[in-house]
């Protein structure tokens, strides 16, 4: 019985033992890695912009050369990236020669990528193969948000930046009531350090008398979202995951893999262009702020 006793306590006692390794190993971690912050300036310092395009689009074919006031959508989104200060380069990348032809013709530098590609992401990753230089963070920059604030761009890069844990960052920003159950506005719960918990088409949390809580502050996601370019190497090498493709959502990729994401609360009205009616809406907002 002593023996019993024994062994049953010594398992206690090794469990608590490798409990104690691995906690202190996440302390050891975590403290050399804000000691290397603190001692480097050089940390995830080079950063590339990119704009994935693609023509076709089953809710809005040859999205990103629809006019918006007289310019290709992809062009007012790509003049909008080159106002972000922390952004070394902007590039486009497509498998589209009509819209590589526009982009060149407002000077953007363009990355031809393959037709395979399945979402921006690979798309980001090829073209990030085919630069000359090398960048430490790739900001995915959502062609069809015209609007974008660059401080948005700078917002993210600097998140990543600040947290070693995190492989990728993105934004947020409060939720309008009318939008709660669009399946194209995306929603997102954090927990309270700041990372993704999940992300949905479908309105989170939800509860259980089914109607919005006026009361709770609801997260829509923005598409733009930045990513350690070791991380996005690896990426397209990542099975699809059962979450990821039943929300049609490849963030969730990144987390059912246990990878962290550092998510980012900003005051920003999407304007996302998704099908043909979100133009006329972006036109007018523009000419209520005298935007050109």
């Amino acid at each position: 019985m002593s023996m019993c006793s024994s062994s049953g306590s010594w398992s206690g006692t090794k469990a608590w033992l490798v409990h104690g390794i691995v906690a202190g190993a996440a302390v050891a971690a975590a403290i050399g890695a804000r000691f290397y912050l603190g001692k480097s300036r050089n940390f995830r310092s080079r950063v590339v912009g990119i704009i994935p395009a693609r023509f076709a689009s089953s809710r809005l074919e040859g999205k990103p050369l629809v006019q918006i006031l007289g310019k290709p959508m992809i062009q007012r989104t790509w003049e909008r990236a080159k106002l972000a200060t922390t952004l070394d380069h902007v590039v486009v990348a497509t498998d589209d020669e009509k819209i590589a032809e526009c982009c060149r013709g407002f000077g953007a530098d363009v990355i031809m990528t393959s037709v395979s590609c399945r979402n921006g992401t690979e798309r980001c990753n090829e073209a990030l193969q085919k630069l000359e230089k090398k960048y430490d963070i790739v900001v995915n920059i959502q062609g069809d948000e015209p609007l974008l604030e660059p401080e948005i761009i700078d917002g993210i890069v600097k998140a990543l930046q600040e947290a070693p844990d995190a492989v990728f960052s993105t934004a947020v920003t409060s939720l309008k009531p009318e939008d709660a159950f669009d399946p194209n506005r995306v929603k997102c719960v954090v927990d309270n350090r700041g990372y993704a918990i999940y992300f949905s088409r479908g309105l989170i949390p939800f509860n259980k008398s089914g109607k919005v809580n006026p009361r709770f502050p609801y997260l829509l996601h923005l598409g733009i979202q930045s990513y350690d370019s070791k991380f996005l190497k690896i990426y397209p090498e990542l099975e699809p995951t059962p979450l990821q493709l039943e929300e049609d959502l490849e963030q969730l990729k990144v987390l059912e893999n246990g990878y962290k994401m550092k998510v980012i609360k900003v005051d920003h009205e999407a304007h996302g262009v998704d099908i043909p009616e979100d133009v006329e809406k972006i036109e007018s907002l523009m000419r209520e702020k005298n935007l050109s």
